[in-house]
């Protein structure tokens, strides 16, 4: 048998994430050739992918980054089973890891980015693939975005459970802070759409049928239903619609004036939230 020293152990560990014991047993099955033992190692997280591929993973952290210039954002949700889990140093490192791939990455969606190289010969499949049998868990990317505009911002809400990134229309004076800003406004808030034209049709029609229903209940005349559940639905847009809704810092002003304050034709551009288990 071969002798498998501290060294190669602590090599192998920091190169794939095992834990010390799975990495010495993984070096002695494979009477020490360092590649053959990550190869087992790969295997292992194989049969444990599959013991779990149909476990519940609503737990983990959602990541967004913005480049250096601010003019592209990247956002991914690592999922995984336990909040334990999710909240763990490197787990959370390993999502900033993927977060930072992202940012750099070329992929269209997130099929693309799962197949996509991630290092060392492994894709970001099989390092999931890997993950999974180092922490027992399913782990799974869920989640894959990226903006580019003249100024992208980013916001993480405490814990990781919340990320979300705005494209603004130019990089003013000011422009870092209402970015994040807007971030932070979707990520608390949550709407449905940026405005009413992103706003889906079925939403629509289902928010005019519980406004009749409630009119109904109310006595109001049929022939009115149509002209006051039009009403609402004005209301619903501007609760529920990132730009019209009252700023969170200011609710004398919605999003759309509150980034114009910043420059008269400063506009956003779009947004992406993401939640975990959403």
């Amino acid at each position: 048998m071969a002798k498998i020293t501290a060294a190669e152990v602590n090599k192998l560990r920091k190169q794939t994430g095992a834990g010390m014991m799975d990495c010495k047993k993984a070096l002695v099955e494979a009477e020490g050739d360092f590649e053959l033992a990550i190869e087992v190692l790969r295997k292992k997280g194989q049969k444990v992918a599959a013991k779990r591929a149909d476990r519940e993973n609503t737990e983990g952290a959602v990541i967004a980054l913005v480049s250096d210039d601010k003019t592209k954002g990247a956002l991914i949700s690592l999922n995984c089973e336990t909040d334990f889990v999710g909240k763990n140093d490197a787990f959370v490192k390993l999502a900033h890891d993927f977060a930072n791939l992202a940012l750099a990455s070329t992929a269209a969606n997130l099929e693309e980015f799962i197949a996509s190289d991630f290092a060392a010969g492994q894709t970001v499949a099989e390092k999931l693939v890997e993950q999974t049998g180092v922490i027992g868990e399913k782990v799974e990317i869920k989640a894959y975005y990226q903006l580019e505009a003249p100024l992208v911002g980013t916001y993480i809400h405490a814990g990781n459970k919340i990320a979300s990134m705005t494209a603004l229309s130019a990089n003013v004076e000011g422009a870092d802070v209402a970015a994040k800003d807007v971030s932070m406004q979707a990520a608390a808030m949550n709407p449905v759409a940026m405005d009413e034209s992103g706003v889906d049709q079925s939403i629509i029609e289902k928010e005019i049928e519980i406004a009749k229903d409630q009119l109904r209940q109310e006595g109001k005349p049929e022939a009115m239903l149509d002209k006051i559940a039009q009403g609402k639905l004005k209301r619903f847009f501007k609760d529920n619609t990132l730009v019209n809704q009252a700023f969170i810092k200011d609710s004398k002003v919605s999003v759309a004036d509150y980034v114009k304050s910043y420059d008269k034709d400063l506009t956003v551009k779009a947004y992406v939230r993401v939640g975990l288990g959403a």
